[in-house]
């Protein structure tokens, strides 16, 4: 048996490390499948290997432990690159996304408890431990294997005939794709390194941004009305397209609908395409904001060192006061000064007293209650409310339950007992988030349906917009980039103007506008009676 293992000890390690480089993800989830494909990689370190093994009397054992230590590096990039698509419907960027991995800590904190976290951070220790001890044994058995002379001649043959072929593959279309490689790891992270790279070296660059554009307006078929412009978080083109999800959602569009109509207003809705996907919902709001297409978080930085026209300065040209609604910002906002706002509510400043559902903290439905007891004064000038909701954010759940009586929501209860525990009790499904994502849904359509019941009777327009699709787990493989746009009123005129610049009745979009970014243009285009 032992000779039996000896010599099978050599084709297991061999197929470990090389699944440690090539595996691919089970879409939608977390898991990991290999397909069968080789690694380039694997067969240089082979090479190399044999070819030390040849002028040593061995392989040093600290190069065995780097070569192990390599492998989880390779483990760790490999699986960001296979299942941050599949999760989340985009590449990693490290350089954006890095930053934000203490935002995620903290929300972790607050959905999962101290115990869950605990437990989740020593399976995290023991699987990476677990995968050096696994690359570390099996370097350990091909540097043993290669003490024998004709076993080193054999994997150095081997391992070369592989590289070439590789080679080959890459610079002759008719070469025969068998076997099939995988993409090299290396080949992963030498792009964060460019991207990390090209964003340090044009940080503090501003040429080569484009002009704004026009972004000025009459208004007059607004004539001093309220506007708000409310990014509703994660919501994407995925609640028309899965029928699952459209079937429910009818019926509470149907709702809203009824509450526009019952007070006097109407609907029109249309499509936009989103310059994110599944996060960074700010490239969304400066791209509408500003009119300029801003896909990465470098053009966005670069271009709030400038002083540009913006979405909220053509209103402020006509008396608007410009107030920024922030219920998920903790921390200073210095952005906020390009915008031009003339006052933000961030976290602190609405004072929510309630109990807190997950990271977010603050139900929607209360930051539209509060927004009318601090601004919506008799006598004042019209105001233009910018507003990125936070309760139908990943993961979508704990969802805080809809509350019809509007007056309870600034108190220290909000909530009935019972539909409190039932919603606190909810805890995220991170390998199938569709159930919390629908549910986020369906309250941030009640609350719609509600705050139009209580606002629709004053002289308001209401810009409502998805910022990106849901993570890809939840809008499909492959899906597009675009999001609803639903503008609700009760000016016919502007309505008209509205459907004439491409938008349809009603809360079911029929048609595409195009970019994010060429909303505003279009938007205050309308807003002006030509």
């Amino acid at each position: 048996m032992t000779a039996i293992w000896r010599h099978a000890a050599l084709p297991v390690a061999l197929v470990l490390l090389n699944g440690m480089f090539t595996f691919h993800n089970v879409w939608p989830t977390a898991l990991i499948r290999w397909r069968g494909e080789l690694s380039v990689e694997l067969s240089v370190l082979l090479l190399l290997l044999a070819l030390i093994q040849r002028c040593r009397a061995a392989v040093p054992r600290r190069w065995l432990v780097l070569l192990a230590a390599a492998s989880v590096l390779g483990v760790l990039g490999r699986y960001g690159e296979v299942t941050a698509p599949a999760l989340y419907g985009r590449a990693v960027n490290l350089y954006w996304d890095l930053p934000h991995v203490t935002s995620l800590a903290g929300m972790l904190e607050r959905v999962l408890a101290p115990w869950q976290l605990l437990l989740s951070l020593a399976l995290l220790a023991l699987l990476l431990g677990s995968i050096f001890l696994v690359a570390l044994w099996s370097w350990q058995q091909v540097a043993i294997s290669m003490r024998s002379p004709r076993s080193n001649a054999a994997i150095a043959a081997a391992a070369s005939l592989l590289t070439v072929w590789f080679v080959l593959q890459r610079v002759d279309e008719h070469v025969p794709r068998v076997p099939q490689f995988s993409i090299p790891v290396a080949y992963t992270y030498g792009n964060q390194f460019i991207q990390v790279a090209d964003a340090v070296t044009n940080q503090g660059a501003v040429g080569g941004l484009p002009a704004s554009p026009d972004l000025t307006s009459t208004l007059s078929l607004i004539e001093g009305a309220d506007v708000m412009v409310m990014f509703v978080e994660s919501y994407g083109r995925v609640t028309y397209d899965r029928p699952e999800f459209t079937t429910v959602l009818a019926e509470d569009r149907s709702r809203l609908l009824a509450a526009i109509r019952a007070k006097g207003g109407d609907a029109v809705s249309a499509l936009v395409e989103s310059p994110t996907f599944a996060g960074g919902s700010w490239l969304a709001h400066i791209s509408f904001l500003t009119g300029i297409e801003v896909r990465d978080g470098a053009m966005a930085a670069r271009l709030m060192t400038q002083s540009r026209e913006n979405f909220g300065s053509a209103l402020a040209r006509h008396g608007y006061r410009r107030v920024a609604l922030m219920p998920g910002l903790k921390s200073h906002w210095p952005e906020g000064q390009f915008y031009g706002f003339d006052r933000i509510y961030d976290d602190a400043a609405l004072g929510y007293a309630g109990p807190a559902f997950g990271w977010w903290r603050i139900p929607d439905q209360f930051s539209l209650a509060r927004l009318d007891e601090l601004e919506h004064a008799p006598q004042r000038t019209p105001l233009f409310t910018f507003f990125p909701s936070i309760s139908t954010h990943t993961p979508f759940r704990p969802t805080p339950p809809y509350q019809p009586d509007w007056s309870r929501m600034s108190g220290t209860a909000p909530f009935d007992a019972p539909d409190l525990e039932r919603s606190l009790a909810q805890s995220p499904e991170w390998n199938n988030m569709s159930s919390g994502y629908l549910g986020a849904m369906r309250y941030i359509m009640a609350t719609l349906a509600g705050y139009v019941q209580q606002r629709l009777d004053r002289d308001w327009v209401l810009i409502v917009i998805g910022d990106h699709q849901p993570p890809a787990m939840v809008s499909g493989e492959g899906a597009s980039w675009d999001v609803p746009v639903h503008v609700i009123a009760a000016r016919p005129a502007l309505l008209d103007a509205l459907r004439r610049h491409g938008f349809s009745t009603g809360l079911d979009p029929a048609s595409h506008l195009g970019a994010m970014h060429t909303l505003g243009p279009l938007l205050l285009a309308a807003f002006e009676n030509q």
